[in-house]
């Protein structure tokens, strides 16, 4: 059961979340305090278990006749009996573990940073919640989705007073917005004919798996050229989104009917953000440093 539980979590993933807290939080206020050890942790394991969690309980469904689910992209139980108790005991998991510092985080700061945060958390719920099910709307399922991401960021920047139109400010979480949604456009690519076969939206269904490799490629774009309007060295991270273009191009000629050839590029993706990651971190230090 705890095994299930964590693996609902997407383990994988637990640093795309709580980094952007983290370094955003840290950035501006320049030390370690309660807020950012606490806000830390929620984004890595509760926010997570929640996001993913929820997804598998309502998308089980779905999930049985996705032959890509089963490891690394989400654990599918096949047992209906047993998947009833476990999802059960997600949902329990879920209350328990987020409540409580969710509750905490709320109460420090001011309005504007528990409104930010409130609307982090709705966004999560609302992705994958019946009767909201932001997910089968397309293009609003990728601009969700990368909030997912980029909200922790956001809430951070929120919380330490930072303002976020300043010039060294809103280029990051622009950028990162565009990065997330050109990610989950592609990675919704893979699934087209499934998704069209189980009456399920989403931006690939509606435009194509071709039209929307094109479309991610064109916001990884969009992200690297905002990131060149950053104060020196910031505008090093320009060259993050490089990456992600190269191997998303790669499959350029994808059809709908191909489409899970994508899948390919979905799993590199994943494995990418590692060292990306690793290199975003080394240009926080830069500039935290003043070194260049």
């Amino acid at each position: 059961m705890l095994a299930s539980i964590v693996k609902a979590s997407r383990p994988v993933s637990w640093i795309n979340t709580a980094f952007p807290f983290a370094a955003g939080y840290l950035m501006v206020v320049r030390e370690v305090d309660a807020v950012l050890v606490v806000g830390t942790l929620f984004f890595l394991i509760p926010y997570n278990l929640l996001m993913y969690g929820i997804n598998d309980v309502f998308d089980y469904e779905s999930d049985l006749a996705n032959p890509r689910k089963g490891g690394i992209e989400g654990d599918v139980i096949r047992d209906r009996e047993q998947a009833r108790r476990v999802h059960r005991a997600i949902l329990w998991a879920c209350a328990i573990t987020v409540l409580p510092p969710l509750v905490w985080l709320l109460l420090q700061g001011g309005v504007a940073a528990g409104i930010t945060l409130a609307l982090v958390m709705f966004g999560v719920v609302a992705y994958s919640a019946p009767g909201l099910r932001f997910k089968e709307r397309p293009f609003l399922d990728s601009l969700t989705s990368a909030l997912h991401f980029c909200g922790p960021l956001i809430y951070a920047l929120v919380l330490a007073g930072a303002p976020l139109l300043a010039r060294d400010t809103w280029p990051v979480w622009v950028a990162f917005v565009l990065w997330g949604m050109a990610s989950h456009a592609f990675g919704a690519v893979q699934d087209v004919r499934a998704d069209r076969e189980g009456g399920i939206g989403s931006v690939a269904t509606v435009i194509g798996a071709r039209a929307t490799v094109w479309f991610s490629i064109a916001l990884y774009g969009a992200s690297s050229l905002i990131l060149l309007l950053l104060p020196w060295p910031g505008a090093l991270a320009a060259l993050l989104p490089l990456p992600y273009i190269a191997s998303v191009a790669r499959f350029v000629g994808v059809t709908d009917e191909t489409c899970e050839d994508a899948n390919r590029g979905w799993r590199t993706f994943l494995w990418l953000n590692q060292p990306v990651g690793f290199l975003v971190t080394m240009l926080v230090i830069v500039v935290w440093k003043g070194w260049l």
